[in-house]
């Protein structure tokens, strides 16, 4: 890059919200989408300003033919997606509607982030006996889903079990293999 582009594109961050791609993967809404990144903006502060209707119903790609009876709006865009939002995301919203006399003006939110669950941390793997990590050396090596992704290139199988010999005495190739290892009948 030129040295005149290189602090741009460095300085992204700072001009742009960023969020996890794997938080709207899920979201089959287009608004829910676009109001999503319009609360994400505002994560530090946990609430938006007030977004005026006209702006509002823009930022969220809608026509101006298109939902105009507010009832309609709120029923199959603001409350569908604010749904999707709540359910499938990392955050918990709700809006607030603002008035001018009986005449909805404009909108504002506020969030929260939802409480991770914590980390399943997991207990010590087991040590296999001699016996065991023979039986299930010479199993997961003749296993055909994990021997072919497992084995070298040109290596059979009885190479693949001697290698297996010699990782499965320790505990944390032990767990690496857990799933597969129960598979074959061991209880982890």
């Amino acid at each position: 890059f030129a040295p005149d582009v290189i602090p741009l594109i460095t300085q992204l961050e700072k001009s742009f919200t960023a969020y996890q791609l794997k938080q709207i993967s899920s979201l089959t809404s287009k608004y829910a989408i676009r109001l999503y990144e319009l609360l994400i903006q505002w994560r530090s502060v946990g609430k938006t300003p007030m977004f005026e209707l006209d702006d509002f119903r823009f930022k969220l790609g809608l026509a101006e033919h298109e939902y105009t009876k507010m009832a309609n709006f709120k029923v199959r865009v603001l409350d569908a997606a604010l749904n999707q939002i709540n359910e499938l995301t990392d955050i918990i919203a709700s809006y607030e509607q603002h008035k001018n006399g009986r005449v909805i003006s404009g909108f504002s939110f506020a969030f929260t982030t939802k409480q991770q669950p914590k980390e399943v941390t997991h207990t010590k793997a087991k040590k296999l006996t001699d016996k065991q990590i023979q039986l299930f050396a010479n199993k997961l090596a003749h296993h055909d889903p994990f021997a072919s992704q497992k084995a070298a290139v040109g290596e059979s199988y009885a190479d693949l079990e001697k290698r297996l010999l010699i990782e499965l005495q320790d505990a944390e190739v032990v767990r690496k293999y857990a799933g597969v290892l129960k598979e074959l009948g061991f209880e982890v």
